[in-house]
């Protein structure tokens, strides 16, 4: 909205021109959205409290997370309101990446809030059931991606590995049930990694970061040519996304910390990794969103050796899965957990900036 509004006013006053200029858009993007969870936080909480709307805690879980029992949910909300202003108000809405991410973050965002209310006004943590959800979660992904195949460039339907300078292979019509799986087979990762205070939110900055680094070069015709990788032409107007994304991911960890004062709930967490996939699709790190967001693809593996090696031998791997309930049940506290699995996603996110350079 505001690059339409005072673009045209540079030649009357030339200091308007900052807002043809990404870093401008996008630092100030994550700031907006900072504040309006800072501003709005409190206020949802306590109307969250005031309709009961808390998370019902799992009985077969950690012992210590009983106390959480009746923490508002849902609180992915603030997130989506958050980024979805932030992005009207700084992106360029000429932008078909602009629509199609805003539909990843409402979409999802949408799922996860019918979960959470389901969970809540049956007063268990069973809500929709698993055919539906996915199903649901394959209708927005699946829209997402034919968007994508409709609007194709070259290289939209090349495979690109870290390391390797050109694609391996051509997908050609097997990308869009491949992108479908992968948006929504991340969606559910990052999900299944909100079960600690804090911890899907932290490694989602982590990977936020990094895809808005990615998203800044790849939109870049001379950073691109110079780093070997797909110029995809308006991807980096998604720098204003991915920055509101982590901006209202920061303003919500003020809240969600230990002790989580909220939780975002199946509202943030599939909203997230949607997202998240989403742009890693339009610039066509696919792969590379795998190295960058390692902790949530270790927490789905953790989850299905689990289940898999239960049904072989009737014994277990972990104590409990996802992993961090593992370490939870071995001992650890809750906020040694946290930290460092944020180490690890730190960690991640660097090897997979690095391989942008090496190869």
């Amino acid at each position: 909205m505001f690059l339409d509004l005072f673009a045209p006013l540079v030649k009357f006053f030339s200091p308007f021109n900052v807002f043809r200029y990404l870093t401008f858009r996008g630092a100030y993007a994550a700031l907006t959205a900072l504040l309006i969870c800072f501003l709005f936080g409190p206020s949802l909480i306590q109307k969250l409290k005031r309709l009961k709307l808390g998370q019902e805690v799992r009985t077969d879980g950690p012992k210590t997370h009983l106390v959480k029992g009746g923490t508002p949910t849902m609180g992915g909300l603030l997130m989506i309101i958050a980024v979805s202003v932030s992005v009207l108000v700084w992106e360029d809405l000429h932008n078909a990446y602009t629509w199609v991410s805003l539909l990843a973050v409402i979409g999802f965002g949408g799922i996860g809030f019918l979960d959470d209310y389901l969970k809540i006004s049956r007063k268990s943590s069973d809500g929709l059931s698993a055919g539906l959800k996915f199903g649901a979660q394959i209708v927005i992904a699946f829209a997402i991606v034919l968007i994508l195949y409709l609007k194709r460039d070259q290289h939209t339907t090349l495979l690109y590995l870290p390391f390797f300078k050109n694609a391996v292979c051509d997908l050609s019509w097997g990308y869009i049930p491949i992108a479908v799986i992968f948006i929504v087979g991340f969606s559910n990762a990052v999900n299944l990694t909100d079960g600690l205070d804090g911890l899907a939110t932290g490694l989602s900055i982590m990977v936020l970061i990094a895809l808005a680094i990615i998203l800044y070069l790849t939109g870049r015709v001379d950073y691109s040519e110079y780093l070997n990788i797909p110029y995809i032409k308006g991807s980096g107007e998604l720098v204003v996304l991915s920055l509101s994304l982590l901006g209202a991911c920061t303003g919500f960890l003020w809240f969600n910390a230990h002790p989580a004062e909220v939780f975002m709930g199946d509202t943030g967490s599939l909203m997230l990794g949607g997202v998240m996939a989403t742009l890693a699709l339009i610039v066509k790190k696919e792969v590379l969103l795998l190295i960058l967001g390692g902790v949530f693809v270790i927490e789905v593996a953790s989850d299905v050796i689990q289940v898999g090696y239960f049904k072989l031998t009737k014994k277990r791997v972990f104590k409990m899965a996802p992993l961090h309930h593992h370490f939870e049940l071995k001992g650890w506290d809750e906020t040694k957990v946290v930290a460092r699995f944020w180490i690890l996603g730190g960690l991640f996110a660097i090897i997979g900036l690095s391989t942008l350079k090496i190869q």
